[in-house]
C-alpha cells in the first residue's frame, strides 16, 4: 500500500504573529517541494477530521483540556490572540488546527493498524511532544504522537509500541506522558543544554535519552543510534512505530545547532523502517515536529517520506 499522506487545511490557519518561526509557510513549502519532485502522486492523499476529545484525555487530563478547550474557543469567539507563554499563543483557528492535527495522528493510526496503508507521515501543526499532560509549551497545545500511541494502545489493543524522536529539542511532554508505561519504549536525540532544558535524566525506566552537544554531526548521531537506539527497539519489539519527527536538527536550522543533513534523515527513517518491518508488520505512524528553515524542512521531509515509501 503507498504511504499516506495527511495535511488538514485547518492546520494551515494557525498562526502565531508576524515573524514567529512556527508559521504557516512551513505546510506550504513541504507541499511545494512534494509536487515540484513529483512526490506527490506517489502518496496516498487522506483526510482527517477533527479528535475525539476522549482520545484527548487518554495523553491529557481532563482538567487541562477543559481549561485549554475553553480558552482557545474564547479566542476563536473573539477573533483575538491569546498568550500562553511568551513563544507560543493562538489566534481565532488555534482550536480547530490543534483539534485536526491529533486527529490526523488518529485517523493515521486506524488507517495503519487496519491495513490501508503501510505508513503514514501527518504534515500538520501545532506540533506536539512539548505538550505535557497539563501543561502547552513551545509552539505545543496537544501532544499528537502520545494521544495516537495511547490510541493504538488502549482503543486498539496493541501491547507495545515504540516512539522515535529526533527533533533537536527534548520531547520533555512525551516523555512526561509516557514515562513508567512498560508498553511504550521511548528512544530520543536532542541538544543539550537547549529548551526545555530536559532530559539529560531519564524520568522512566522505558526512556532511551541521549543528550548531544552542539555541533554533533551526522555520522557521530549514526554510531549513537547504532549503539542505544537500535538494541533497545530490537529488545522490545514494537508492535507499532511512531515517530516526533522534528528536522530541526539540520544544519541549517538556525533554532539548534546540531549537524544533520538529508543523507542522516534518509539513514535514520531507513534503520527505523527495518525495525518495524520485523517486528511491526512495517505499521509507523510519522507526525511532524520542528524544522523552521523551510528549504532544508521540506527536502528533509522528502527523503523522510521516500524512505518511507520505499522509493
Amino acid at each position: 500500500m503507498p504511504t499516506a499522506y495527511f495535511n488538514p487545511p485547518e492546520c494551515r490557519r494557525h498562526e502565531m504573529g508576524e515573524g514567529h518561526p512556527e508559521c504557516p509557510e512551513r505546510l506550504a513549502a513541504i507541499d511545494d517541494w512534494l509536487i515540484g519532485s513529483g512526490l506527490s502522486q506517489a502518496l496516498t492523499y487522506v483526510d482527517a477530521g477533527p479528535v475525539d476529545l476522549q482520545d484527548v484525555e487518554l495523553a491529557h487530563t481532563h482538567g487541562y483540556v477543559a481549561e485549554i478547550g475553553a480558552l482557545l474557543r474564547g479566542c476563536a469567539e473573539t477573533g483575538g490572540r491569546c498568550a500562553l507563554d511568551p513563544d507560543t499563543s493562538a489566534n481565532a483557528h488555534t482550536w480547530s488546527a490543534a483539534l485536526h492535527a491529533a486527529g490526523a495522528a488518529v485517523r493515521a493510526t486506524d488507517l495503519v493498524i487496519d491495513g490501508g496503508a503501510d505508513n503514514a507521515f501527518c504534515a500538520v501543526r501545532p506540533p506536539g511532544h512539548h505538550a505535557t499532560r497539563d501543561q502547552a509549551m513551545g509552539f505545543c497545545f496537544f501532544n499528537n504522537v502520545a494521544i495516537a500511541a495511547r490510541h493504538a494502545l488502549d482503543r486498539r489493543g496493541l501491547k507495545r509500541v515504540a516512539i522515535v524522536d529526533f527533533d533537536v529539542h527534548h520531547g520533555n511532554g512525551t516523555e512526561d506522558i509516557i514515562a513508567g508505561d512498560d508498553r511504550v519504549l521511548m528512544v530520543s536525540l536532542f541538544q543539550h543544554p537547549l529548551y526545555p532544558y530536559s532530559g539529560a535524566v531519564p524520568k522512566g525506566s522505558n526512556m532511551v535519552n541521549v543528550p548531544l552537544p552542539a555541533y554533533t554531526r551526522g555520522a557521530e548521531v549514526r554510531e549513537i543510534i547504532e549503539a542505544m537506539w537500535l538494541p533497545a527497539l530490537e529488545r522490545f519489539k514494537p508492535q507499532m512505530i511512531f515517530i516526533s519527527a522534528g528536522f530541526d536538527a539540520h544544519r541549517d536550522d538556525e533554532l539548534g545547532q546540531l549537524g544533520l543533513v538529508e543523507a542522516d534523515y534518509e539513514w535514520i527513517t531507513l534503520r527505523v523502517k527495518a525495525i518495524a518491518d520485523r517486528h511491526a508488520q512495517g505499521r509507523i505512524v510519522s507526525v511532524l515536529e520542528g524544522g523552521y528553515d523551510l528549504h532544508a524542512l521540506s527536502r528533509s521531509v522528502g527523503v523522510h517520506l521516500r524512505a518511507l515509501a520505499d522509493l
